[in-house]
């Protein structure tokens, strides 16, 4: 992508814009009591305020996220107490843990956009262009959402139409060569009854890492329309293309970082970038009752794919030839050509009503998904290698001091050939009991019934399995005063786990059950609010090494989690804006197991890989009004505590504090102008790691030049 390109897109959302501004103009003019639409009611969420909900929810505003130059969802996770990075699959997907517990490593991790299952397939880092807000919901949701992690539950909220017209354009130029344009246009047409909002970006990036560049665009229409006085209609559409080179990082030879630069490449530009496509479909459908009865019809629909090379360290001992030579690393050599189709369907009533002196505010919902991926992976690997041999090219080795690039042997042995189908549906209810003004009981629970069936084309096999889970919840509330409520809450959850055992048969899914209790408070008339929550959780049927049959796996494992987390957003006297997040997390194994990649030993109270004890956020922002011209600075520190870099050694990666500055300036109404400057004091950290040969380093000193108009 060029210039031009950008300024392109800039053009026509502005065109978009002017198209848009005659019918603003007729309605503005509008009647001031008539009802004028602003969105829609969230699935899964009821009528209950977030402080009575009996659980820890952190809200990451688009307004936060502009600040401080967030464009992936990456980087806003960061800003959020108890979640982690985890090895993100070579920069290909978001992988994240949440108070301690990741999921499966060979998936995405799991989160939703707009209650829709977003983080299921293959769809790259998600863009934060169209995000209207980051919901994290901690602790088992699994009796609402259904299959997921006991840790959290992270829901994308994204920009809606709205029938009060604006619009903004914004262009930012960056180190290492980073261009791009977003634009946002919102606004009424057909008079009343239809609003829509154009919203996308675009972005062309070099980075610190040698050889790498990467491209992007991405574009969310959507569609409001307010069909009768009770009922209305959205839609929304998905569009992405990427391109990203896959790059497993740097190597720490013998547990040793800082052997060879943060930028070294070693995979094979000759590789080329990966090729990443999303089209993806929401719709729902609301009706009001009541004004306390409403009824949701909710339709989603998701294509993605990915296709192309990848060159990376071969992790088999046997056949890595670096600690034999000292220099030369060999590698495999990968062709991934995966697909997705994921299509949802879900019916939810929720209301209000009494029993005797109680009143009850009730969900009442239904859910079905089916999910398709078709993955091919070929894959060349290095011959077993003897300390002394001559490395030849059978190793597709790489010298990491002195690369020459090159070398790409053809993939031929094929690892996966299979398309998999996974069938699922559910049901589930939730009451929010009001026993008191002050006292609110929630109880609830989940049905679902899952069906798996994979087709394997290299062994011609059909296997598959069904299973049926029912997963409670039980929470309270209780409203101290005015400032704070008190909660406690229990939850149990389920994942199904992929893959066969020795003998071909799926595996059991991982169950887990969580513990948490906390206080949310809401000080100074709301200008300062706030979450403390501790809590404990258990998983069960964690895969492990077969130690009877080798290159197996075996669902026994179990692995425990146990902290403490803070969270405070407020406005200070002195219009100093705040934003500060702690979190302690002790997640370790619960029992003696096998590791299912290496096969080492795990013992009771290791680690979990790349999950920090101590992690915390402060941003502090300060505006000054110099003569009716608004100028903004501040700045923040993000802290990582170490983290277990490769599970069952004592690879570690170390800790670090990173510091970040900004200042933006309004010269005119609507036109800003800002400049960040992240990791100030160029710290070489790194963000997460799989292995000593598949270490993520971290980003160095980078800045940044944004200009935004809105209008």
């Amino acid at each position: 992508m060029d210039r031009l390109t950008c300024l392109r897109l800039a053009l026509t959302a502005g065109a978009a814009f002017l198209a848009l501004a005659p019918t603003a103009g007729a309605q503005e003019v509008a009647a001031l009591d008539e009802v004028i639409v602003t969105g829609q009611r969230q699935a899964y969420r009821g009528n209950t305020p977030i402080r009575e909900i009996p659980q820890s929810i952190q809200t990451l505003d688009a307004g936060l996220l502009a600040d401080i130059g967030v464009t992936r969802l990456d980087m806003a996770l960061e800003l959020a107490s108890g979640v982690s990075r985890q090895n993100n699959f070579g920069g290909l997907w978001d992988a994240f843990a949440i108070r301690g517990f990741a999921g499966d490593e060979n998936f995405p991790s799991g989160y939703l956009v707009n209650g829709f299952n977003g983080g299921r397939g293959y769809g790259g880092p998600r863009d934060s262009s169209n995000v209207e807000r980051i919901e994290v919901l901690k602790g088992p949701n699994a009796a609402l959402f259904g299959r997921g992690e006991p840790g959290g539950t992270v829901n994308i909220v994204t920009k809606k139409p709205e029938f009060t017209p604006s619009g903004s354009v914004g262009v930012s130029v960056g180190s290492y060569q980073t261009y791009r344009v977003e634009a946002d246009v919102t606004g009424p047409v057909l008079g009343k009854k239809v609003a829509v909002r154009l919203n996308g970006a675009a972005e062309d990036a070099a980075s610190f890492r040698d050889t790498i560049k990467t491209e992007k665009y991405v574009a969310s229409p959507s569609v409001l329309a307010q069909l009768t006085e009770s009922t209305s209609l959205s839609y929304e559409m998905e569009y992405v293309r990427q391109e990203v080179p896959f790059d497993r990082g740097i190597v720490a030879p013998n547990g040793q970082l800082g052997v060879v630069p943060i930028s070294r490449f070693l995979g094979e530009p000759g590789d080329g970038p990966n090729k990443i496509d999303v089209l993806g479909h929401q719709a729902q459908l609301q009706h009001d009752f009541s004004d306390s009865w409403h009824a949701l019809l909710g339709l989603g629909y998701r294509d993605t794919s990915f296709k192309g090379f990848s060159s990376d360290a071969e992790l088999a001992a046997g056949r890595q030839t670096l600690a034999g030579t000292g220099n030369l690393l060999s590698r495999q050599r990968r062709l991934r050509d995966y697909d997705t189709t994921n299509s949802t369907v879900r019916g939810e009533v929720s209301g209000e009503f009494k029993t005797g002196p109680l009143t009850h505010n009730l969900i009442i919902g239904a859910d079905r998904d089916r999910f398709e991926v078709d993955t091919v992976q070929l894959r060349f690997r290095p011959a077993t290698y003897v300390a002394g041999r001559p490395v030849t090219a059978a190793y597709n080795a790489i010298d990491i001091f002195n690369p020459v690039y090159g070398s790409t042997p053809t993939p031929t042995g094929r690892l996966f050939d299979n398309t998999e189908v996974q069938k699922a549906w559910g049901v589930y209810v939730n009451d929010q009991i009001d026993l008191t003004e002050k006292l609110k009981l929630r109880i609830g629970g989940r049905y679902d019934d899952f069906e798996q069936k994979l087709d394997d084309r290299i062994t011609n096999r059909t296997i598959g399995q069904s299973l049926t889970k029912f997963n409670p919840q039980a929470g309270a509330s209780y409203e101290v005063n005015d400032q704070v409520t008190v909660y406690g809450g229990y939850g149990r959850g389920f994942r199904p786990n992929s893959g066969l055992s020795s003998v071909g048969e799926p595996f059991a899914p991982e169950t887990s059950e969580s513990y948490e209790i906390g206080a949310k408070y809401s000080l100074f008339d709301g200008k300062v609010t706030g979450n403390l929550a501790l809590y404990t959780m258990t998983k069960d049927n964690i895969l492990t090494a077969d130690p009877v049959n080798i290159g197996f796996s075996i669902a026994v494992g179990k692995a425990r989690s146990k902290g403490l987390e803070f969270d405070l957003t407020g406005k200070l006297p002195g219009e100093v804006q705040v934003y500060v997040t702690y979190a302690y997390t002790d997640a370790e194994v619960a029992k003696d197991v096998l590791d299912p990649s290496f096969g080492r030993s795990i013992n009771k109270g290791d680690r979990l890989i790349n999950i920090p004890k101590h992690s915390a956020n402060l941003l502090l922002f300060k505006e000054f009004d110099l003569g009716g011209q608004f100028v903004t600075v501040g700045g923040g520190l993000n802290y990582v505590g170490k983290r277990l870099g490769e599970t069952g050694t004592q690879f570690n990666l170390p800790s670090y504090t990173l510091a970040k500055l900004h200042a933006a300036y309004e010269p005119l109404e609507g036109l800003k102008l800002s400049f960040d400057v992240n990791n100030l004091f160029d710290k070489t950290y790194y963000a997460s790691s799989y292995s000593t040969l598949w270490v993520a380093p971290g980003t160095p000193r980078t800045y940044t030049l944004r200009a935004s108009y809105a209008f």
